[in-house]
């Protein structure tokens, strides 16, 4: 925080939807399982579970005093990895990412660099028609939002070093143009000759090179936006919160670990949060 403080750099923070639940219900049962002890459940779903399964009803239980005994009094955490979160994350960082892949027990699908970069390259195939390339290479950057800081003058310096990246690529490999463009609009280029807007343009309404291939992937930075869907067991969500809604923790990451818990139901907090425990 304090370097964002000390340089007043602007950042976007990440927008996360909470895509499914699996509720507490699956936790109990299996706590139960182990000691034999449905008869002792609040539950009426539960208790009667091994003679009537009402799997609607257990899967909306709202709270559950065997698995906030076992929680906070015995520490037996593994029972509540049988409940699971899954959430939808926007806009944050790929060093985020970087971070948020050394928490080993989730599932992760990220956004493929290598199938969603093409108006990048498209962008830099256009530059190569105008008469400052870099600055209009840099100006059609800007509109992609593609960065989560978004200060203009830092966005300059970073959006040059993927500029030159590519320009290096570009004089040292024959075969840029038919690696960076689709076959059906590498055309465009001769029918737009000396006009980078209407190239562009033009690039971006044809056919994509969905698959740029790894050649293209060494121009991305940390700052590059990603989106991903993320999901926990909760026993795996208590240790990341621990560690990363914590002050301790890179404020990225800390920004995303912050958004994750604002949209956790409370009934999952209470398993792995002492604030809300005490509540």
């Amino acid at each position: 925080m304090e370097t964002m403080e000390m340089y007043h750099i602007a950042y976007e923070k990440p927008k996360v939807t909470l895509l499914q639940q699996s509720g507490l219900g699956v936790a109990e049962i299996a706590a139960r399982t182990c000691y034999d002890s449905f008869e002792n459940s609040e539950n009426s779903c539960v208790k009667n579970a091994m003679d009537h399964l009402d799997t609607n009803a257990i899967n909306n239980i709202d709270d559950s005093d065997l698995l906030s005994s076992l929680a906070w009094v015995h520490h037996h955490h593994s029972i509540i990895e049988h409940a699971t979160l899954s959430y939808l994350i926007q806009g944050t960082s790929r060093g985020v990412l970087q971070e948020h892949a050394r928490h080993r027990l989730q599932a992760i699908s990220v956004r493929s660099t290598r199938y969603t970069m093409s108006s990048v390259i498209n962008a830099f195939v256009a530059s190569l028609e105008a008469e400052d390339g870099f600055e209009f290479f840099f100006e059609t950057l800007l509109t992609l939002n593609l960065f989560v800081i978004t200060d203009k003058e830092y966005l300059h310096i970073e959006i040059r070093a993927i500029y030159d990246k590519l320009h290096f690529q570009y004089q040292r490999d024959s075969d840029f143009i038919n690696n960076a463009v689709a076959k059906s609009s590498i055309p465009f280029i001769e029918e737009n000759r000396g006009n980078a807007a209407t190239l562009f343009k033009a690039l971006e309404n044809g056919k994509k090179k969905r698959n740029v291939g790894d050649g293209f992937k060494h121009i991305v930075s940390d700052n590059w936006k990603v989106d991903m869907v993320v999901t926990f067991n909760i026993r795996s969500l208590k240790n990341y919160f621990d560690l990363r809604d914590s002050g301790a923790a890179w404020f990225q990451i800390q920004w995303l670990a912050e958004a994750m818990k604002a949209v956790t139901p409370v009934k999952y907090l209470k398993l792995i949060d002492k604030n809300y425990k005490d509540k």
